[in-house]
């Protein structure tokens, strides 16, 4: 099965899955991204059957869906990773929870339930499609999607979109549709034991916020958290969205999202280093760095941690602090920098910072290659 997908981010960041909705693609989370980067590697792709993703004939079901995702995993040889699905990507993400609670670190289950709607309900859906298309269904997927508010604030949103959900291949749209009649998991979902977030909106008349504290005292390890929107939560609130994820998986102080970062970016056994060289002297310090470099200037969305990475070689290069500039340049390998652009920085720097520091520049990062056998 051919599975159309995406990953972005540094390779030293753990990576967060994101699973669509049904009728949506992998674009429904574009929005979140820039948000999230600083903290993890990226993973979107389409659910079979929707978008870049192959439509098979076959039925389709829930277990099917899951097994894709570890194919995918597999694929891309990622043993453990956070996974994040909504509507029926949180039914992905039960099946997966009962079933290989071996490759979940964390599990996001998001405007979903254990049992969504009725057969009558799912059939008759499958019949008006395949007798009329997904253009007959589009108004009212809209109206349980997105408030009233959203949608007459956020036209250009809402009109993208209905075009990504018109343009489902119908067979695809159906047999998903399948899938979702058939998923219960009334009786597993207390199986469930990987630490799990349920979101859901305060307006969902699909999956309400009374299913999602249901769900709650079904799985041990779990909590819930509300927000205004309807069915479709991450499109409609992308920051607050993402601001739940960072808290649940990082965590909310500055301190310990500076620590997540600084951990990606300079790896645990420099970070571990520096924790053990703390004493009574130093240890303000160490937290100062943590908090304000890593948790407040590197968490930042407006600048990716490879060029964040690129633009402190460039300023490390005149400042002439040869042990900084070398811990720097082993972190941009962790944050996706090549040697090639390693070099152009430090020829950059020769016209601008002069001819004395770049070739200091040079000699360090020969050094520091050796080191790595680079």
């Amino acid at each position: 099965m051919k599975t159309n997908y995406k990953i972005q981010g540094t390779p030293n960041s753990p990576v967060l899955v994101f699973s669509n909705s049904l009728g949506a693609d992998m674009s429904m989370w574009d929005e979140l991204v820039p948000y999230l980067l600083p903290y993890f590697r990226v993973l979107q792709y389409d659910t079979r059957g929707h978008g870049g993703s192959e439509v098979t004939k076959h039925p389709y079901n829930i277990a099917l869906l899951g097994q894709d995702v570890i194919d995918l995993l597999d694929a891309l040889e990622l043993d453990k990773v956070y996974f994040c699905g909504l509507s029926m990507g949180g039914l992905i993400g039960q099946w997966l929870g009962i079933n290989h609670p071996e490759r979940l670190l964390k599990l996001i289950i998001s405007n979903t339930d254990s049992k969504i709607g009725d057969d009558q309900r799912w059939n008759e859906r499958i019949q008006t499609i395949s007798e009329h298309g997904m253009s007959s269904i589009i108004d009212s997927t809209i109206e349980r999607w997105f408030t009233d508010d959203f949608r007459k604030t956020n036209i250009n949103t809402v009109g993208k979109v209905k075009a990504k959900f018109i343009a489902n291949n119908p067979l695809g749209y159906t047999n998903c549709c399948a899938a979702v009649r058939d998923a219960d998991f009334r009786e597993t979902i207390k199986n469930i034991s990987t630490e799990t977030l349920i979101i859901t909106g305060n307006e969902d008349t699909v999956t309400d916020p009374i299913a999602a504290q249901k769900m709650t005292l079904e799985i041990v390890n779990s909590k819930v958290e509300i927000v205004n929107a309807r069915h479709l939560a991450s499109t409609e609130v992308p920051k607050i969205y993402s601001e739940l994820l960072i808290n649940f998986i990082v965590g909310k102080d500055a301190f310990d999202r500076g620590m997540h970062v600084r951990r990606t970016v300079l790896g645990d056994a420099h970070v571990d280093k520096s924790n053990n060289n703390k004493n009574e002297f130093n240890g303000d310090f160490q937290e100062f760095i943590s908090n304000y470099a890593w948790g407040e200037i590197w968490t930042r969305p407006g600048l990716s941690k490879h060029n964040r990475s690129l633009i402190t070689l460039a300023m490390l290069i005149p400042l002439n602090r040869k042990p900084e500039f070398k811990m720097h340049i082993k972190a941009a390998f962790n944050n996706g920098v090549t040697k090639n652009e390693i070099m152009e920085v430090i020829m950059q720097s020769g016209i601008y910072c002069g001819l004395p520091a770049a070739n200091e520049a040079i000699h360090t990062a020969e050094e520091v290659f050796n080191e790595l056998g680079k």
